[in-house]
């Protein structure tokens, strides 16, 4: 019976440690996404024009955007489908 109550206490005691150490490892992440502001379809460059109509053809630019960093967000629409994609300023696909 001491044997019992003894291999309890033991496990006890090992869950709670392992608890507090579990809740001491939670970090917070915080992603700030660049600022973009709307531009005119004749202020995208025409490198990126070309790289659009290329990987998309037919696609209609609707909407588009740049950032400090001259990074380009274009809201596209090719047939009865609607997409964002990022282009840097040279027609360079980007991954956000």
């Amino acid at each position: 019976m001491k044997k019992l109550i003894l291999s309890a206490a033991i496990l006890i005691g090992t869950m709670s440690a392992h608890a507090l150490t579990v809740s001491q490892d939670i970090k917070t992440v915080i992603s700030v996404q660049a600022e973009y502001t709307e531009v005119t379809a004749d202020a995208v460059p025409a490198a990126v024009k070309t790289a659009l109509q290329t990987a998309y053809p037919g696609a209609k630019l609707d909407k588009a955007f740049v950032n400090d960093k001259k990074e380009y967000k274009l809201e596209i629409s090719v047939k009865d489908q609607k997409a964002t994609v990022y282009s840097d300023v040279n027609g360079n696909w980007l991954k956000i």
